[in-house]
């Protein structure tokens, strides 16, 4: 057994969701959003951690971690779990992280999420995007939704990832699994190739670039239905982010087709409980024609005003969200105030 199994297994003996391997350090796992390290384990020298890094990935894939310093990619433990893992250079040598994918798809009716995300799977076209930073549960919110839909419709759906996480066996739709880097160069070629290839749904595992984000935006326009992620925080960021990616002299007609495409967004956190564990925090922004003209008339500011005056749509903005959990005594107000954006609301917790 690869001696990176060994602390894989390990990590999930004892509920850890992420595994931290550095040069210069002893191997370190995260529970319950903290990182510590793994009692009895000696710091890893660069040399022994490249070669425990090799153990776990082809030899294409060592290449192109060794000519790009950087590799995203999945790996299994036959009856332990998936992993995520993602190798990088850092300051003392080399680097690298897993996180547990979980082995079945978790019902997004079992996700907690408010029903307005449940009905996210019955939308027939547009963009859905789900953002938040590393870690805040994007992927499998993702993957509950599309689940649903491939419960409940008979349609083509075609994940493209980097890796791929989730692997959600044919229901009454058909599903396929495409991966960067095996089965496409990149995610623009593969997202363009979907187009062609009659899908219903494209899930984008990660919108990185101009290229991606503009054909995700086009295909959403067509009336496809398309899910992506972003690492931004909040529904305006997340607009905002997704324009500024263009050039000034593309940004018009970028904001003319995000208005018409962008069905909508939700923005999500991990907060810890008051009894342990985590629990997932959402702002969630929905198509309006008030948003349509906030967006083709550059009004981002106007974002949070619609989302306040929809609550009887489902909206909702992190900060209320937030505030109804402390109410209801689930998570504490010093870790709300923490955390939200607007804080004057929560300074009775500074």
């Amino acid at each position: 057994m690869a001696q990176i199994h060994s602390y894989l297994k390990h990590m999930r003996q004892v509920g850890a969701s992420d595994l931290h391997l550095a040069a210069g350090r002893p191997p370190m796992l995260r529970a319950s959003g903290h990182v510590s390290p793994i009692q009895g384990q000696p710091v890893l020298s660069d040399e022994t951690l490249r070669g425990l890094m090799r153990e776990v990935v082809n030899e294409r894939q060592w290449r192109r971690f060794e000519r790009e310093h950087d590799l995203d990619f999945a790996t299994a433990l036959p009856g332990i779990a998936r992993f995520r893992g993602n190798y990088f250079e850092q300051q003392y040598g080399a680097g690298a992280v897993f996180r547990v994918v979980p082995d079945q798809i978790v019902a997004i009716e079992r996700l907690g999420v408010p029903d307005v995300v449940t009905r996210m799977a019955d939308i027939e076209s547009g963009m859905v995007l789900v953002t938040g930073p590393t870690g805040s549960g994007k992927s499998t919110t993702l993957a509950g939704i599309v689940d649903l839909v491939n419960r409940n419709y008979a349609r083509h759906i075609v994940t493209i990832e980097d890796p791929v996480e989730f692997v959600h066996e044919n229901k009454r739709s058909v599903v396929s699994h495409r991966e960067v880097g095996t089965d496409s160069d990149d995610f623009a070629s593969a997202l363009r190739a979907a187009m062609r290839q009659d899908a219903d749904v494209i899930l984008v595992g990660e919108l990185r670039d101009l290229e991606t984000i503009s054909l995700a935006v086009e295909a959403a326009s067509m009336g496809l239905l398309v899910f992506g992620t972003l690492h931004t925080n909040g529904a305006a960021k997340t607009v905002d982010r997704i324009l500024d990616t263009f050039p000034a002299d593309q940004r018009e007609q970028a904001r003319a087709a995000l208005a018409d495409s962008l069905a909508a967004v939700v923005s999500q956190i991990l907060v810890r409980k008051r009894d342990g564990g985590r629990v997932g925090v959402h702002e969630i922004l929905v198509r309006t024609p008030g948003l349509a003209g906030a967006i083709r008339e550059g009004n981002t500011a106007m974002i949070n005003s619609i989302i306040g005056a929809g609550r009887a749509l489902g909206m909702q903005t992190l900060d209320s969200a937030l505030l109804e959990l402390v109410e209801r005594g689930v998570i504490d107000g010093r870790e709300a105030y923490l955390k939200a954006g607007d804080k004057r609301a929560f300074q009775q917790w500074a």
